[in-house]
């Protein structure tokens, strides 16, 4: 499989030929929503905390007698429909994690990558270098391909120059090779990635 190469002008300069073990795989809704499932379940802190009743402080006295009154029995003032009062099913700590196969991460990965290939929704530039970390040099980039929307950018290395010229792209987000996920490639409308963060997915997922 070769794919066209692209300078940041949005000039093509050549091909590249991509491994279709890893950019050739057929598409896979169940394994990739698994992986998607799995990584924002992940992402969860799960520290919310609340008070029920029982753990709110005050209450002890019953504030009327049972019978007599012409309103309905209370028991407690921190009965959750008073002001101050506990919360019904409280939120407690707990953990969200869910496993997911490395197997089964890995094929989701190329099965999704693979998607973007097919549907032209992955752009390859022949290198990315910025003179200057400047937003304005990034957007000029982004505007010669005519994106607009989601887009995601996958860099070869941590480059302080292109991160900082990146941060007030809104639409735009960036990610070295190694830390590319599912989750990116399903929610961003195109990826825009470099021959060498290519190169570098190849030799981690054609195995």
């Amino acid at each position: 499989m070769q794919v066209k190469v692209f300078n940041t002008e949005a000039q093509e300069v050549g091909k590249v030929k991509l491994e279709d073990k890893v950019f050739g795989c057929e598409y896979n809704s169940a394994i990739i929503h698994q992986a998607v499932v799995a990584y924002l379940a992940n992402q969860r802190q799960g520290t919310k905390s609340t008070l029920t009743r029982s753990e709110v402080r005050g209450g002890g006295a019953k504030p009327y007698r049972q019978k007599g009154t012409g309103r309905a029995r209370q028991g407690s003032i921190r009965a959750p429909q008073y002001k101050k009062g506990g919360i019904v099913f409280a939120p407690k700590p707990r953990d969200f994690y869910k496993k997911i196969n490395k197997k089964v991460k890995a094929e989701a990965f190329r099965s999704a990558i693979s998607y973007k290939v097919a549907n032209n929704e992955l752009l390859v530039l022949d290198e990315l270098k910025l003179a200057e970390a400047k937003t304005k040099l990034m957007a000029k980039v982004l505007d010669n391909f005519k994106l607009t929307t989601n887009t995601l950018l996958i860099i070869e290395d941590s480059d302080q120059t292109t991160l900082r010229a990146t941060n007030n792209i809104d639409f735009l987000t960036v990610t070295v090779s190694e830390l590319a996920n599912v989750y990116q490639l399903v929610v961003n409308n195109t990826v825009l990635a470099t021959k060498g963060a290519l190169k570098k997915i190849e030799e981690a997922y054609a195995v």
